[in-house]
């Protein structure tokens, strides 16, 4: 796995996470 794989793969479930997050606090407030 090269450098930028490990870099867009990480990108992808940092935003994955983001958005689940995101999710949780709507459905909260």
């Amino acid at each position: 796995m090269t450098f930028l794989d490990g870099l867009s793969l990480a990108l992808a479930i940092a935003l994955f996470i983001y958005l689940l997050v995101a999710l949780l606090r709507a459905e909260r407030s």
